[in-house]
C-alpha cells in the first residue's frame, strides 16, 4: 500500500489539473478516504509537497497494520450494518459510509468471516474486499502518534474551493486540515454519502470522479436528489485510459452544461472554427450484388459462413481492413418476429440491432459496443422480408472500427437505408452489479401477471413469442426482473444474446412507468457480452444519469451475462412508424422526365441587384488537362468573389456544358464546371450557373 496510495494519489492529482487545463477548475470538492489528500491538494489547502508528505509516510505507517484485519462491503442501509456489527463490539467498525445501501466494515478477520455468515443466514449480499488490514477501526490507534510525529510541519491554509469533508460529513475550513486531522481521516468513519448529500444541498450536481476508474459513481448517483437533474462524470475507465477516453468524458461533461475549452483539444493541430453544412451528407455505398439466403449458400459465393441466427455471410473487404456481414430477415424464417409489434407495426427489436452488433464484433476482435445509436426503425413486412448488412470499417489507432446497419426492402426502385450506427472496440466491460443473492434484499416484488396486458393499451403489442418477463421487483430507483426466452422464439439460436431475451429485460422499464408515451431503444453505450446462450436471466435496471438507465443481465448463477453502460429510450409515434414502413424509393426513371429548355426574357432595367458575370473560357486542347484548369480557375473565381464580401450574385456562364435528350456535350471543361456550381450551391445559394 506505500506504492499503491502514493501512485493513486499521484493520478487524482494529474487528472485534476488534466480537468484544469481545459477549463473545468473545481468549485467544491471532496474526497473518500485516501482520496482527501488529493482533494486537499487540488483545493489548494495543502502544497504539493505537504500532500505528497501526507500519502507517502501514511502509507508508510499503514504497512505495519498489514496481515492484522480486513474489509468487507455489505448491500444494506447504515442502522441494519450498525446491526449487524453490534456482537462483535469494537472487533469490528463502520469503515465507509458510501451511499443508502452502500456501507464497508472493518475489523478483525476472524470476527469479518463471523460476520459474513451471519449475512448469508440473513440473506444480505457481503463480499470481502481484497485488502489486509483495517483501516477506519480500532487498529488504526496505533499509528497514532508516529503519524503526528511524521506529520509535524505540514501548513493547511484556508482555501476558496469548497471542502466537504468525509470526517465530518460537512462543509470545512480547510486551515483545520493537520496531522490529527489526517489520523481522523483513516480512523474515523468515511461519511461520503452524508458529504455528498450536503454538496447537493448546497446547491452542486456535476460530479467528476478524479480517478483512474469510477468506484464511486453509482454511489453518488443514488444520493442525488431524485426530484433535480445530476450528472457523475468518469475521467477514466479501466483498460480505457487513453486520451479518447479523457475526451470522450470532457464531452459528456460538456453536454450536461460543465464548461469545456476545446481549444486544448485542437492545439497545434492547425484546426479552425467553420460553418456548418447548409446541406445534408450526400452517401453512396457500392453494394456486393446479390444475397444470401443462410451459411450454407455463402461458401459457393466465396465468402465465409455468419454462423449466425439472422446472419448468412462475412464479406471481407479487403480494401479497407473492413468486413460486411449479411442476411435477410423476415417474420416467415423467424416467425417469432412477428410477435414484436408496435402501434400495430411489426418492428424488428432494438435488441435485435444490439445482438447483431455484437456479432460484427467478434468477428473483428472487438468485445465492446462503445456506443449504439438508432436512427430509423426497421419494419419487417409480411413475405420475403428485408435484406439486412452490417458494413463495418476498418481500425483507428486504438482498434475502434465505425459500425452501420442497413436494409433494403429488395423490391423493385427500392433502395438501402440506414439504421443504426455505432463505435465497437477491443477489451470488454466490468460488470457492475453482483446479482449473486437472488431475490435482491430490500426489494419489494411486484406483481407482472397483468403487465402485457397493460403495455398492450400503451402501444406495445407483444405475442408469445416476446412475453418473457416472469418476476420483478423495484429497490428505490433500482428494477430488478427475471426473464426467459419462451418455447415459441427458443429453437431459433445461433445467438451471442438471444433478442427476444435482453428485449424482456427492457419489458421491466415499461411495466414500472406510468408515461402513457410509447418508447424505443435509441442509444446504447458500453455494451459487453460476457456469456453466450443464456435462455434465463437475472435483471438489474438502475439510473445511469441524464434520462439514461444500466442494465445488468446475469445467469441464474449470479454469472454475468451482458452488460449495458448506458441506454437511453425516445418517445415513437404512429405517423413514424406508419412512415417507415413506406420503403425507401430511389428517384424517379430519367425518361419518366420531360427537360427541355425554357427561353427567358431579359429585363432591360436595372432592377437593383448586383451581378457578377464569369464566363467561362474555351481551355481547349488535351481534354483532362481543360477539365482541371477550368475547375481551377472556377475556383479561384469564387474564392476571389467572396473574398471581396460576396456581394449580390455570381452567374457563371457556359455554352454547351449541359444536354437534353437527344443532344450532345461539347465542352466537358465547362460540364465539370456546371456540375461543380450544382454542388456549391446549397453552400453558397448566390453562386449560379
Amino acid at each position: 500500500m506505500d506504492v499503491v496510495q502514493p501512485a493513486l494519489w499521484a493520478v487524482m492529482v494529474s487528472l485534476a489539473e488534466l480537468w484544469r487545463s481545459v477549463g473545468v477548475v473545481p468549485d467544491a470538492v471532496i474526497g473518500h478516504s485516501q482520496g482527501e489528500i488529493a482533494a486537499a491538494c487540488v483545493a489548494g489547502a495543502l502544497s504539493l509537497e505537504d500532500a505528497a508528505r501526507v500519502v507517502a509516510l501514511r502509507s508508510r505507517l499503514l504497512v505495519g497494520l498489514s496481515g492484522r484485519g480486513g474489509m468487507v462491503s455489505l448491500a444494506c442501509a447504515l442502522p441494519r450494518a450498525e446491526q449487524l456489527i453490534a456482537p462483535w463490539g469494537e472487533r469490528l467498525n463502520i469503515a465507509t459510509v458510501n451511499g443508502v445501501s452502500a456501507v464497508v466494515v472493518s475489523g478483525e478477520v476472524d470476527a469479518l468471516s463471523e460476520l459474513m455468515r451471519r449475512c448469508e443466514a440473513d440473506n444480505i449480499r457481503a463480499r470481502r474486499i481484497d485488502v489486509d488490514y483495517a483501516s477506519h477501526s480500532a487498529a488504526v490507534d496505533a499509528i497514532r502518534e508516529p503519524l503526528a510525529a511524521a506529520l509535524d510541519g505540514i501548513a493547511p491554509r484556508s482555501s476558496s474551493v469548497a471542502f466537504f469533508s468525509t470526517v465530518t460529513g460537512e462543509l470545512m475550513d480547510t486551515a483545520g486540515l493537520d496531522a490529527d486531522y489526517w489520523f481522523r481521516s483513516i480512523r474515523r468513519t468515511v461519511q461520503f454519502e452524508r458529504a455528498v448529500r450536503c454538496a447537493c444541498d448546497a446547491g452542486y450536481r456535476a460530479f467528476i470522479e478524479s480517478s483512474p476508474h469510477p468506484v464511486l459513481m453509482a454511489a453518488i448517483e443514488e444520493t442525488l436528489p431524485d426530484d433535480e437533474q445530476g450528472c457523475v462524470i468518469p475521467s477514466l475507465g479501466r483498460d480505457d485510459g487513453g486520451p479518447d477516453r479523457f475526451w470522450l468524458s470532457a464531452g459528456q461533461a460538456f453536454v450536461a452544461g460543465v464548461g469545456v475549452d476545446w481549444r486544448g483539444a485542437f492545439d497545434g493541430l492547425g484546426g479552425r472554427r467553420v460553418d456548418l453544412p447548409t446541406y445534408g451528407f450526400v452517401r453512396q455505398h457500392f453494394w456486393l450484388p446479390g444475397g444470401s439466403t443462410g451459411s450454407s449458400d455463402a461458401a459457393t459465393l466465396g465468402v465465409s459462413g455468419a454462423e449466425h441466427g439472422l446472419l448468412g455471410a462475412v464479406v471481407p473487404r479487403p480494401d479497407s481492413g473492413g468486413v460486411a456481414l449479411t442476411g435477410r430477415v423476415s417474420t416467415a424464417a423467424h416467425p417469432w418476429l412477428a410477435d414484436h409489434a408496435v402501434g400495430q407495426t411489426v418492428l424488428f427489436p432494438g435488441a435485435g440491432f444490439v445482438e447483431l452488433a455484437i456479432r460484427a464484433g467478434d468477428e473483428v476482435g472487438c468485445g465492446v459496443l462503445d456506443e449504439l445509436t438508432l436512427s430509423a426503425p426497421l419494419v419487417l413486412p409480411a413475405g420475403d422480408g428485408v435484406q439486412v448488412q452490417l458494413v463495418v470499417g476498418a481500425a483507428d489507432e486504438s482498434g475502434r472500427r465505425r459500425l452501420s446497419v442497413y436494409s433494403d426492402a429488395a423490391q423493385p426502385g427500392s433502395e438501402w437505408v440506414l439504421h443504426a450506427e455505432g463505435l465497437l472496440r477491443p477489451g470488454a466491460v466490468t460488470p457492475a452489479a453482483d446479482l449473486s443473492v437472488w431475490p435482491p434484499i430490500g426489494a419489494t416484488a411486484v406483481e407482472v401477471s397483468g403487465a402485457y396486458a397493460a403495455l398492450a393499451r400503451r402501444g406495445y403489442e407483444y405475442g408469445r413469442a416476446f412475453q418473457g418477463l416472469r418476476a420483478m421487483w423495484q429497490r428505490g430507483d433500482e428494477l430488478f426482473a427475471e426473464v426467459a426466452v419462451p418455447d415459441a422464439a427458443a429453437a431459433d439460436g445461433g445467438f451471442g444474446i438471444h433478442p427476444v431475451l435482453l428485449d424482456a429485460a427492457l419489458h421491466a422499464i415499461g411495466a414500472a412507468g406510468e408515461q402513457d408515451m410509447t418508447v424505443l431503444p435509441f442509444s446504447w453505450q458500453g455494451v459487453s457480452l460476457h456469456a453466450s446462450g443464456a435462455a434465463r436471466a437475472r435483471v438489474r435496471i438502475a439510473p445511469a444519469g441524464a434520462g439514461a438507465v444500466s442494465v445488468e443481465l446475469a445467469d441464474g448463477a449470479g454469472l454475468p451475462v451482458l452488460s449495458v453502460g448506458a441506454l437511453a429510450m425516445r418517445p415513437v409515434s404512429a405517423e413514424q412508424l406508419a412512415t417507415a414502413a413506406v420503403p425507401a424509393r430511389r428517384p424517379l426513371a430519367q425518361g419518366v422526365l420531360d427537360v427541355t429548355w425554357s427561353p427567358i426574357t431579359l429585363g432591360g432595367e436595372d432592377d437593383g441587384a448586383k451581378a457578377t458575370v464569369w464566363e467561362l473560357a474555351d481551355h481547349g486542347g488535351d481534354v483532362v488537362k481543360s477539365v482541371h484548369a477550368a475547375a481551377a480557375e472556377a475556383l479561384e473565381v469564387l474564392q476571389s468573389w467572396l473574398r471581396a464580401d460576396g456581394d449580390g450574385v455570381l452567374a457563371v456562364r457556359t455554352r454547351g456544358a449541359v444536354a437534353l435528350a437527344g443532344e450532345d456535350v461539347s465542352d466537358l471543361s465547362g460540364a465539370a464546371v456546371w456540375a461543380w456550381c450544382a454542388r456549391r450551391r446549397p453552400s453558397t445559394p448566390a453562386a449560379w450557373c
